[in-house]
């Protein structure tokens, strides 16, 4: 049973992995097309692939903390007195500073706000903002899949190999290396955001890591076919008493 679980986490994940994976092109061509769009020349009366700044009063700002389920959002009014709603991904940097009456500046894009700029002039996309979603897309795709992969052969490995502990203890060692895999990724695009690293840099760190884990996991699993970790095992456990 527990293999079983741990073959259906691993499409779950491959699901998610591949599903990642088939959109950071799409991702990648609209933060090229919002780096190069030009300056509206006057107020877009729709909804326009030029760049449009508007200057907003905060109305309303909820960081939503507590709430698994619910974005940070906020309220700005323009000018014109109709307010735009507005959600972000995380509080920081401005979300976080916002207070009800505050002026921010809204970069708007294709008739939605897509950054947001405070006072001291730090600046931070909202949810519909298309800058870093191909980095996100990109770790989703290197941590959903590296561990799908493992798991699914740490899964599928006991099931053709029953009544052998010692297979059973290599699949282990696949599994959990698989869980280091994925969670690598994750540490992996929080240094590249918060650094604001070019895309590239997101392989290039987790690639070298990978490659360590994995060694890792060959050499745990052959020494479990070998049977070194029942021997390690043992000795912790120390001698049998009979009787």
């Amino acid at each position: 049973m527990r293999s079983v679980m741990w073959v259906l986490l691993a499409v779950v994940a491959l699901g998610v992995g591949v599903a990642s994976a088939f959109q950071i092109r799409g991702a990648l061509e609209r933060e090229r097309e919002y780096r190069g769009a030009p300056a509206c020349a006057t107020v877009p009366a729709e909804a326009s692939g030029c760049v449009w700044e508007q200057e907003f009063t905060v109305r309303r700002a909820a960081l939503n903390r507590g709430e698994r389920s619910e974005s940070p959002e906020a309220e700005l009014v323009p000018p014109s007195g109709e307010p735009w709603e507005v959600t972000f991904l995380r509080t920081e940097p401005v979300m976080s500073e916002m207070q009800p009456g505050e002026k921010v500046v809204g970069v708007i894009w294709h008739g939605r706000v897509v950054e947001v700029r405070d006072a001291e002039d730090r600046r931070q996309q909202t949810s519909d903002g298309p800058v870093g979603w191909p980095e996100d897309r990109l770790g989703g795709a290197l941590a959903c899949t590296s561990f799908g992969l493992a798991a699914l052969a740490g899964g599928l490995w006991p099931l053709f190999a029953r009544g052998e502990p010692r297979h059973v203890t290599a699949a282990k060692m696949v599994r959990w290396h698989g869980v280091a895999l994925g969670g690598t990724a994750i540490p992996t695009l929080w240094a590249q955001a918060a650094n604001a690293w070019p895309f590239w840099a997101l392989p290039a760190i987790w690639g070298p890591l990978a490659l360590l884990i994995m060694a890792s996991m060959t050499a745990f699993a052959l020494g479990a076919l070998r049977g070194e970790l029942d021997d390690a095992a043992t000795a912790a456990r120390g001698p049998l008493v009979n009787g």
